[in-house]
């Protein structure tokens, strides 16, 4: 065979096999979507009537996932109580104050509601265990940081040495406020703290509502700093301190539940791809959500 003719053979053998090996990847992808199975639910152990446990866990980023299940709970007759455990340092502040919604109308449902908090449950974190019936915390964990923030990103001086140039064509001065391609200038700014300062009293109306606390009193543990968990107790700002097995033990208590509680929590979707590389499909595809379209508002501590 002619060297010219090999080189032609194996190139074309060579892009065969890389199309298939793309093929094959789709396809794998593809079955592994399709081959999901799912369980609402599982007992973890205990005899006695149900507790229902909703983490949260990471940035809060959207409610509807959580919301869900503490809706789902709360309907349910067979469960008696719901632990909500927070390990979070916050997010969204329209996530979270639609999370805390939802258990405040768990809480005036007349079901137990009672909040656990892992090693931080600040900002929007502890914004949402405001609406529970009970608050406890590790001595360890960090929670408060009563506040809000707002961050944006300037690259105004890097784009003009790189030679690009923005053009924005707007109905209004403000329109296009935190615009990272312009120049922030003191009215936008003060537009966008009074939005800030807006947004903060709400956060302080509701811990001071329900922490039975006098808003004056309150706005020195208000100005953005963390506590500890021994902290928190003693400014008045959680309930006990406790492990989440001592929440269990509460809870149980609270809802006159007499044996060794079964405690439940709702299982996830799992197919062959998140159990051969520990992580779900959603985590995945969702990746650029997670990382560029985090609220710009946010209850959200930010060490």
């Amino acid at each position: 065979m002619p060297a010219s003719s090999s080189k032609w053979f194996w190139g074309i053998l060579l892009s065969l096999v890389f199309i298939g090996l793309v093929f094959a990847g789709i396809g794998f992808l593809m079955l592994a979507s399709a081959l999901k199975w799912e369980r609402s639910e599982y007992v973890s152990y205990g005899s006695g009537d149900k507790i229902a446990v909703v983490e949260i866990n990471d940035v809060i980023i959207s409610s509807e996932k959580t919301v869900g299940q503490i809706k789902k709970f709360r309907e349910d007759k067979s469960v008696k109580a719901i632990i909500l455990r927070i390990n979070s340092p916050g997010g969204g502040v329209a996530a979270s104050q639609e999370i805390y919604e939802e258990v405040k109308r768990t809480r005036d449902s007349g079901k137990i509601i009672v909040v656990s908090m892992g090693s931080i449950a600040a900002s929007g974190g502890y914004y949402i265990a405001m609406g529970s019936n009970l608050i406890v915390a590790n001595p360890g964990t960090l929670t408060g940081s009563i506040g809000v923030i707002a961050q944006f990103i300037s690259i105004k001086e890097l784009a003009e040495k790189l030679g690009i140039t923005h053009t924005t064509i707007k109905s209004g001065s403000l329109k296009d406020a935190g615009n990272p391609f312009g120049e922030m200038k003191d009215s936008t700014k003060a537009y966008l703290q009074d939005i800030v300062d807006n947004t903060f009293q709400q956060f302080l109306d509701v811990v001071a509502k329900e922490r039975k606390m006098d808003k004056e009193k309150l706005l020195p543990y208000a100005n953005g700093r963390v506590f500890t968990g021994l902290q928190a107790k003693e400014y008045g700002l959680i309930d006990s301190l406790g492990t989440f097995e001592d929440a269990i033990r509460i809870t149980s208590k609270m809802a006159g539940i007499e044996d060794e509680p079964r405690i439940i929590r709702e299982r996830k979707k799992f197919s062959i791809f998140e159990e051969l590389l520990g992580t779900e499909i959603e985590d995945v595809t969702n990746i650029k959500d997670k990382l560029f379209e985090e609220p710009i508002l946010q209850y959200k501590y930010t060490p």
